[in-house]
């Protein structure tokens, strides 16, 4: 099987990831960081659709999926490289059957396509959880957009894409650092965008978009 597709056999384990997210994330999120969320009537109710997000740390991704109700969490697929969270058994068991992701391959050989996973997703009617910066950065600093969402919205284009910004999670769990500091986290959710007609326009607009939900934080900045 090749590393960027998905089957319904790589999906989430209904029980396995509900007790984890119930019994682990959920406290987590909501009890030892806390949470603050604005515009969570603008997250998608179901997909196709891909919630764009802003990435700092490994905690953002279980920030976006706390945010729905446990028996919701099947329909959310996050994308994620395949290098890193499948390069032993128990990793690659606890990422595709607890978190459900959609491996994608860094660097796909030639020929191979690093979007067919994402677009098996969408194409199961999933809500796909993307970071279009590629890798974590530094804390709350948005870095430029790679191409990959724009190819994928061009492929794609009566796809919602919801842009998210999570403001506290790189400090509470930076890139590189394996010890929890708690810290309040704020999520703030923008209108979806549409494919416009063009990559760069729509990689741009989206980027605009996700600068226009940091400065409606008025985040001050990390020291």
């Amino acid at each position: 099987m090749s590393s960027t597709s998905t089957t319904e056999a790589d999906g989430p384990a209904p029980l396995a990831q509900a007790l984890f997210f119930a019994l682990v994330v959920r406290p987590l999120v909501l009890v030892v960081l806390g949470l603050n969320v604005r515009g969570r009537e603008r997250l998608p109710r179901r997909g196709p659709a891909v919630l764009v997000a802003n990435h700092n740390s490994h905690l953002d991704t279980l920030i976006l999926m706390s945010l729905y109700p446990l028996r919701a969490l099947r329909r959310l697929r996050p994308a994620a490289a395949a290098d890193y969270f499948l390069r032993t058994r128990w990793l690659a068991w606890f990422a595709r059957r607890v978190m459900g992701i959609v491996p994608v391959a860094r660097g796909a050989a030639r020929g191979a396509d690093p979007l067919a996973g994402a677009e098996a997703a969408l194409a199961r009617g999933e809500i796909l959880i993307l970071y279009p910066e590629g890798t974590r950065g530094e804390p709350e600093r948005l870095a430029r957009f790679k191409g990959g969402v724009a190819r994928l919205a061009e492929r794609h284009p009566q796809v919602p894409f919801h842009p998210v910004y999570i403001h506290g999670a790189g400090k509470a769990l930076p890139k590189g650092e394996a010890l929890l500091v708690p810290f309040f986290c704020d999520v703030l959710v923008g209108e979806p965008l549409r494919w416009n007609g063009s990559r760069r326009a729509f990689r741009e607009a989206l980027e605009a978009r996700m600068r226009a939900l940091a400065a409606e934080g008025g985040f001050p900045p990390w020291e």
